[in-house]
């Protein structure tokens, strides 16, 4: 290698000499690459990704409204929504005061003993109607035999001494006229008398108690009604202090009812109860689902009770039937006034707003309207209508979450104003004749509709 050529090549050959150890590596050349072909080749693969895409959401876009469109052609084309249908009618409703209350006997007996003695016999079987007289049970009457033989032995002796005392007292009215004795001792023995008399009357006394607990060993019934549980056995010892008693009878025919009602519906039930018209009253269970007797109201308490606003009434039922049963619960309706031939309606045919109520009326074209109203009593599943609906007018009663003001309708009257099936077809629905507008409607009448 010649080193003093300038390029530090060969001249004749040039070729690169080796480099010094102490020299530093060169950094390698940059090689001549096809990095920009790959490069377009992913930005053509990504542009058919995308297109692809593209293609097949709006292929199924286009299926989706397709699908939306012949679905609300098909809907259009299906005819009116169906609805059901009632017409207005005129009839009777009640004007009840509701009040939950409690089955209350008329009379209660609580059978106690009034004499201390061995329970002997039971005349009777737990939950038996026993009549008024009838015996119940008998305790040992000896230990009072004894006392009135006791007694009568006493009055005996007493009554002797007596019987004596007078006679002594008519030798000494005698003896006193013959001024035989001193008047003192004529005073002294007509005393002696008296007293004698007192004691035999006290004996008397004596007696009558011994006979009196006799009759009291022997119990029976003061009213008539069933008796519950026995609360003692024969054999046992029994007291007249006994708390509990021996049993427990309990008038159920007939029966009670006591239940309470707000002050502000007082005057108008004692205008009436008062003025000699008979108020019905009605029990029902406690759910108010079905009817278990019909009675009269019989009683108003006399105060109010000033914590809760309420004053009790007692109704009274024949149960007969024996439906009514002691300290049971019912749900309990007092009849006050039976509005007649006012406009009744379902009540589910009648919509409300925050302030009023309306109806949906059905045109004559089978069109409907929003038509509002004024709604009085409200019972059970009947409403009155006090203005703003006439006897005979139609009104949709279910499917009314379908119109808007004027939609055409297809409509099927409700039979007997209820909730059950459809009735027959309006007119101008499919299938309708020219009477099918006045198809089944709502059967008038007041009082509780049970389901």
């Amino acid at each position: 290698m010649n080193p003093n050529t300038p390029t530090g090549l060969e001249p004749d050959t040039g070729v690169r000499p080796p480099m010094p150890k102490d020299a530093k590596t060169p950094p390698p050349r940059p090689r001549s690459g096809h990095g920009w072909i790959w490069f377009v080749v992913l930005l053509v693969l990504a542009a058919g990704a995308y297109y692809y895409w593209q293609k097949n959401n709006g292929a199924s876009a286009g299926t989706a409204t397709a699908a939306t469109g012949s679905g609300k052609k098909g809907k259009g084309m299906g005819g009116p929504p169906a609805v059901v249908a009632v017409k207005a009618k005129k009839g009777n409703i009640g004007v009840y005061v509701t009040g939950l209350g409690t089955v209350t006997p008329i009379y209660t007996d609580i059978v106690k003993s009034r004499v201390d003695g061995e329970l002997m016999d039971v005349h009777f079987k737990e939950g038996d109607i026993v009549q008024k007289s009838q015996p119940l049970v008998e305790i040992d009457p000896r230990p009072y035999e004894v006392a009135l033989e006791q007694a009568e032995g006493q009055q005996a002796r007493d009554q002797a001494l007596l019987d004596n005392a007078r006679v002594d007292v008519s030798r000494y009215e005698i003896l006193l006229q013959q001024n035989a004795i001193p008047e003192q001792q004529l005073a002294t023995q007509k005393a002696l008398v008296a007293q004698y008399m007192g004691t035999v009357k006290a004996d008397q006394g004596v007696i009558d108690t011994a006979k009196l607990n006799i009759i009291y060993c022997h119990i029976s019934a003061r009213i008539t009604g069933r008796v519950g549980l026995r609360l003692v056995d024969p054999g046992n010892i029994v007291h007249a202090s006994d708390p509990n008693g021996l049993l427990v009878i309990a008038q159920i025919e007939p029966i009670s009812v006591i239940f309470p009602i707000s002050e502000k519906d007082l005057t108008a039930v004692r205008k009436r109860f008062h003025g000699g018209q008979g108020l019905k009253v009605e029990a029902w269970d406690p759910d108010g689902k079905f009817k278990i007797a019909t009675g009269a109201l019989a009683t108003i308490d006399n105060q109010i009770d000033q914590t809760t606003g309420t004053v009790k009434l007692r109704a009274q039922f024949d149960n007969k039937d024996n439906a009514l049963f002691p300290n049971q619960f019912t749900n309990n309706r007092l009849l006050v006034e039976e509005k007649q031939g006012v406009v009744l309606l379902p009540s589910a045919a009648v919509q409300r707003a925050s302030t009023n109520a309306y109806v949906w009326l059905l045109k004559a074209d089978n069109t409907v309207t929003v038509r509002n109203i004024t709604e009085g009593v409200v019972e059970g599943e009947q409403s009155e209508i006090t203005s703003g609906l006439a006897p005979g007018e139609p009104v949709v009663m279910t499917g009314v979450d379908k119109l808007n003001e004027g939609t055409r309708v297809n409509a099927t009257y409700q039979e007997g104003g209820g909730r059950g099936g459809a009735g027959a077809p309006a007119a101008g629905a499919p299938g309708a004749g020219s009477g099918g507008k006045k198809g089944g409607g709502q059967k008038s009448g007041g009082g509780r509709s049970t389901k």
